[in-house]
């Protein structure tokens, strides 16, 4: 088995894991951890590519068939749909949802994993906040 084909069965079973994760732990925030890390070593991973065969190697892929055309109209369309979903708890948050939308546009899920870090944690904080207030405003009604 080539390294390529183990790259992707590793990206096959960590997708299914991601999805099962999805599913069944019923999270409403994110982790920012996981997300950092997953879009720092996307990220690491892309350099190498770039690195190894260059930034024309994208086009190539994408343009030389039929196949490579579908899988460039995925990525987009996927890559959207997400930022579709995420800009608006992006804004509720304060992030400049225009520079993220552009770094998306550039870099595809490298910066939409990194802004979901972001958002992750600006909620986490947010969340922690109302927590924290919300438990003195009981106390003050206690006493």
């Amino acid at each position: 088995m080539s390294t390529l084909e183990i790259i992707w069965i590793a990206a096959t079973l960590g997708g299914a894991f991601a999805l099962l994760t999805i599913l069944f732990v019923k999270r409403e925030i994110g982790n920012p951890t996981v997300a950092a890390m997953l879009s720092g070593g996307f990220g690491a991973f892309t350099a190498m590519q770039i690195w190894q065969e260059g930034v024309t190697g994208f086009w190539i892929n994408h343009t030389q068939d039929l196949t490579g055309v579908q899988v460039w109209w995925d990525l987009v369309m996927c890559v959207m749909i997400a930022l579709f979903f995420i800009a608006p708890r992006a804004r509720k948050v304060g992030m400049n949802v225009p520079l993220w939308a552009l770094a998306v546009s550039c870099t595809a899920s490298i910066a939409l994993l990194a802004m979901a870090a972001r958002l992750f944690w600006l909620e986490h904080q947010n969340t922690a906040k109302t927590g924290a207030s919300n438990t003195g405003q009981a106390q003050s009604q206690g006493s």
